[in-house]
Parts: structure tokens; sequence; C-alpha cells
């Protein structure tokens, strides 16, 4: 069909995509704003909001509070929900550059939830740790973990920005052999929001595991909030 006998919102929305393809706009950046569109393509702005909706309902634009319309990035595939791997094996695997910030690392003693779901007392401590992790510089996911002290006394001599926890905990005799996940959905909160550069109740992919030794040990609980619009999750089943 002649592009000329398209509406006027379809010829927008093609250029836009192509655009989007051909790296014009790039993932996690602003498209021009309504009004610069409008005399982009000399028309109304109700012509322009339909041709950017429609890229919105397909998944490749994502409008932002307070910044604007964002290309969305291509989801990163995960297999966190059924393979025991370490985050930058996972990332590399993906051609995708990882980085890890640590945000805290201390000793405390544990909440009811944490001391419930590593089979410890209230008074026995853990370590915290909070990272941020990246992929491409793109913040993908926020985790806080919890080691119970007397499994692995030594933690806070361990720069975790530069190693893997799971590697450094089996070189310290206590490997993770088997885990235990739950996954929700949630709205991410004001902090997670800021973190992960999204928007406030934007979702997020909520995970709970349980790390357990080779004899059935709880030795790592852990919560990991994943951006819900650029992850995507694999689970294999087999009868």
């Amino acid at each position: 069909m002649d592009s000329r006998n398209l509406p006027k919102h379809t010829i927008i929305e093609h250029d836009l995509l192509t655009k989007i393809k051909n790296g014009t706009y790039k993932p996690d950046t602003l498209i021009p704003k309504e009004t610069e569109l409008m005399e982009i393509y000399h028309v109304s702005r109700p012509t322009v909001r339909q041709a950017i909706q429609a890229l919105v309902n397909k998944g490749l634009l994502a409008k932002r509070k307070r910044r604007g319309t964002i290309v969305v990035q291509n989801k990163i595939s995960q297999e966190f929900a059924h393979v025991i791997e370490s985050y930058n094996d996972e990332v590399k695997n993906k051609g995708l550059t990882p980085r890890t910030h640590v945000i805290l690392l201390q000793k405390e003693l544990p909440t009811q939830e944490v001391y419930n779901s590593l089979k410890i007392t209230k008074d026995d401590y853990v370590f915290k740790l909070v990272r941020l992790r990246y992929a491409d510089d793109q913040p993908v996911v926020l985790v806080t973990s919890y080691i119970p002290y007397k499994i692995f006394p030594k933690m806070d001599q361990f720069d975790f920005e530069d190693v893997s926890l799971y590697e450094t905990m089996n070189s310290n005799g206590c490997p993770i052999d088997q885990v235990r996940r739950k996954i929700e959905v949630l709205a991410a909160d004001e902090t997670t929001a800021d973190m992960l550069n999204i928007d406030m109740n934007d979702p997020i992919f909520y995970f709970h595991t349980i790390g357990f030794t080779t004899d059935d040990v709880p030795a790592e609980y852990s919560i990991a909030k994943y951006r819900g619009d650029i992850n995507s999750f694999e689970i294999y089943i087999k009868r």
C-alpha cells in the first residue's frame, strides 16, 4: 500500500519504529517531546499521541512520569528461576557487561522474617549484603542477602563488587547446593524505583530465595527485586 494512503498517525508510528530499529533513538533514551514531534511531522497533538500509544502497546516505548517517553530496552531473558548461576556469568552469557555496586555490608541481628527463613534464633547475627546489579550500565536488579554469621564469619573481608557471593561461599566451605525460590509481582516503592531507574508503582519481579548447603542447612536468604520492563524469566518443566 502506498504510504501516502495511510493515516498520518500510522506514518509517524512507522517512522518512529524505523528510527528505533536503526539506533537513531537508542534503548533507555527519550524520544522527542510531543510538541517537537508535532513540529517535525506537521500534525496535531492527538495524532502524535496516537502514534506513540501504538508503540507503547507493542512494548517498544514506555511513558515515564516527569521524564517523558523512552525507548524500551530488549528484555533480558534470565535463567535465574531454574539455574544456580552467578549473576556475572548469566549476564555475560547474554553478551552484556555486568557490574555490581555494593550499597551495604554489615553484621546485624535478624528480623523475624530472616531468622525464620534461615532457621536460626533471633540472637544469631547475620551479615546483610545489599547490591545493585547492572547490565551494560543499566540497573537490573536490587538484591538483599542475609548470611548467618556462624556459617560465614569472614564474609566482611571480601569485596562483593569484584567477587561472586556463591563462589566465595563455595571456596570458604559453605557451598550453596540447592535453592528454593518464590516469585511475586509487586509495585515498586519509592526507594526501589529510584535505585532501578523506574517510576514508583512500576511492576517488579520480587524473588524470595533460600539457599541450602549439601547438608540441607539454610545458608542464605535473599530478596531480589528485578525490573519488570527489561527482564523476563525462563522456567523449564520436565515431566
